[in-house]
């Protein structure tokens, strides 16, 4: 199991960078801008087949849960290269999304752009914009890890959110999430 951090270099106050992508679960393609909420906007890289993913997907989806109603807009987009892992691909995704009760958008970006476009460098990755659409969050879910006997809470995520909205200032040493590499297609 590798351990990527994230990389940290869209920087804060960065403009959320726009994209127009399919949702694995509907068929139909849609645009950070119909996604997003009036409060704020979660936009996490996940994928299928990754142990961190699976690790902290429980507490991801209470977060998404939690924080919809507020205002909150929650993203999740897969960026692996599905030639060299297949399980990652559009169709597996719809599954793993009804197996695990994602009920938020699980975009496909085919051409790994959009994760060029943020910087991603793991799976999980988290980004939160605010009402805005600027970057005040790109950072870990908690010190949870697989094996490390920490119990999830989600604090870190949650944290970030509650100051989104109850508009406190967040700290801009943020700490990185760690995870699978976003696995990028080769070049022929």
């Amino acid at each position: 199991m590798a351990n990527t951090p994230s990389n940290m270099l869209l920087s804060l106050g960065t403009p959320a960078p726009q994209f127009w992508l399919k949702d694995t679960t509907t068929g139909t393609m849609l645009s950070f801008s119909e996604l997003r909420g009036h409060e704020g906007t979660l936009v996490m890289f996940i994928c299928n087949h990754c142990p961190f993913v699976h690790h902290v997907l429980e507490e991801v989806v209470m977060i998404a849960n939690d924080y919809r109603v507020q205002g909150i807009g929650v993203i999740a987009i897969s960026s692996n290269d599905v030639e060299r892992y297949p399980q990652d691909g559009p169709e597996r995704m719809a599954e793993f999304a009804f197996k695990n009760k994602i009920d938020f958008p699980y975009l496909f970006d085919e051409t790994q752009e959009i994760a060029k476009a943020y910087n991603a460098a793991c799976t999980p990755d988290f980004y939160l914009f605010d009402g805005e659409d600027k970057l005040v969050y790109h950072g870990q879910l908690d010190d949870s890890r697989p094996g490390n006997n920490i119990p999830l809470s989600g604090s870190d995520l949650r944290g970030a959110i509650d100051s989104v909205l109850y508009n406190r200032s967040l700290p801009e040493s943020q700490k990185p999430s760690l995870g699978c590499s976003i696995k990028w297609k080769q070049p022929f």
